[in-house]
């Protein structure tokens, strides 16, 4: 009888520890956000807008991460003084991913973007507002991304993407026509496929650069019963039952020479248990399994 009610009591205990034990985080999304791009191709028409747009939608359609929506970082650049892409470095980006509460900030500069007669040969130029003629032509996109590290400032990786396309027959596009969100009519065209291979190489590269940058969670709000609010939810990956290690930050130390962020004395003050979803997935309720002195903005770990 004492060897059964030890066995009853070893479950209980070893059902209780699952979560810490085996719990699958592989569902976890990390949070990126996406800078307009420079048009280094001095080619006009808020090319580096529309081509970052783009990139936004794709990695929205991969479905492997939480995209901060546009209006959202239109609103924290502006605040921060830093409405065009160009002003954006790896030190204010870090500070703008930190507001945005995302893991991964992406800048870049279009530096191709244009089509070339096969047969004339020569440089890539402007479209007109006319028939682009019926020979055979080049289109030609190429994109430098960096990808900054909004933790630490530092930039993860800095990669160039380049499409083309050289498709013979009719192309009636004109500068009036280049909509970047009509996958359409836009992704049938020569530069819309050559910019649609350029932005799938650039999501690739996002991809990778996410795989070293830690997923981390934020304490939204911490009530006197035990009760927690997180960021991000359900949208972010984050699922009942899930039980994560909370640490305090402490003060930031920065690098004097390069002004970047060395990181900081951080310590675990406890764990917390997910309950619940809410705010339409965007955070999560939680209880305290351990630990106390939680805060607002205390940050959120898997480990």
């Amino acid at each position: 009888m004492k060897y059964k009610n030890f066995l009853i009591l070893f479950l209980i205990f070893a059902v209780g520890a699952l979560p810490l034990l085996a719990q699958d985080m592989s569902a976890l999304k990390k949070r990126v956000a996406v800078v307009d791009f420079e048009d280094r191709a001095h080619y006009g028409y808020d090319i580096g807008k529309g081509v970052a747009d783009m990139l936004v939608t794709a990695l929205v359609e991969s479905k492997k991460f939480m995209v901060i929506e546009r209006t959202e970082l239109e609103k924290v650049l502006e605040e921060q003084g830093l409405g065009q892409s160009g002003a954006v470095t790896p030190q204010s980006a870090a500070k703008v991913g930190q507001l945005l509460g995302a893991e991964m900030l992406v800048t870049g500069s279009v530096t191709e973007f244009g089509e070339k007669e096969s047969k004339v040969g020569g440089g890539l130029g402007r479209l007109g507002g006319l028939n682009l003629g019926v020979s055979k032509k080049m289109a030609r996109v190429a994109v430098d991304i960096r990808l900054v590290n909004v933790n630490t400032g530092e930039i993860v990786a800095a990669k160039s993407a380049s499409g083309e396309d050289a498709t013979t027959g009719l192309d009636n596009v004109g500068v009036n026509d280049i909509d970047f969100h009509n996958t359409t009519t836009w992704d049938n065209t020569q530069l819309g496929k050559a910019s649609r291979e350029a932005i799938e190489q650039c999501v690739e590269y996002v991809t990778e650069g996410m795989e070293s940058v830690p997923w981390v969670g934020k304490i939204i709000k911490a009530s006197d019963d035990g009760t927690i609010i997180m960021k991000p939810g359900s949208k972010g990956g984050v699922k009942p039952g899930m039980v994560f290690k909370i640490f305090h930050p402490g003060e930031e130390i920065i690098d004097p020479d390069t002004g970047l962020s060395l990181g900081s004395e951080e310590s675990m003050i406890g764990e917390i248990q997910i309950t619940g979803d809410m705010a339409d997935g965007k955070a999560a309720k939680a209880i305290v399994k351990s630990g106390m002195g939680f805060q607002t903005g205390d940050l959120v770990k898997i480990k």
